[in-house]
């Protein structure tokens, strides 16, 4: 009976902290995952292939995420060309 009534009393806890891995799992890519960035200007590029978005557009969010590349790669030690 106790066990149950601890289980109610942390599931909203639990709730919470999943939530927070999750965002922390978002946070982490955003800021660190090269490769998703990679992926993200490839979607860029088709868009503007396929006359989604205009080029001031294209170049605006490009920068953006050229940018964010970059400073992932300085911040691994990676050469920046």
């Amino acid at each position: 009976m106790a066990l149950l009534v601890d289980d109610i009393l942390t599931l909203p806890f639990k709730g919470f902290l999943g939530i927070f891995k999750e965002l922390q799992k978002y946070v982490d890519r955003e800021l660190n995952d090269k490769e998703y960035w990679q992926g993200k200007l490839l979607e860029l590029q088709l868009k503007y292939e396929l006359d989604e978005i205009d080029e001031e557009e294209y170049k605006v969010q490009e920068k953006e995420i050229v940018e964010k590349i970059t400073a992932i790669q300085e911040s691994e030690g990676e050469t920046v060309v």
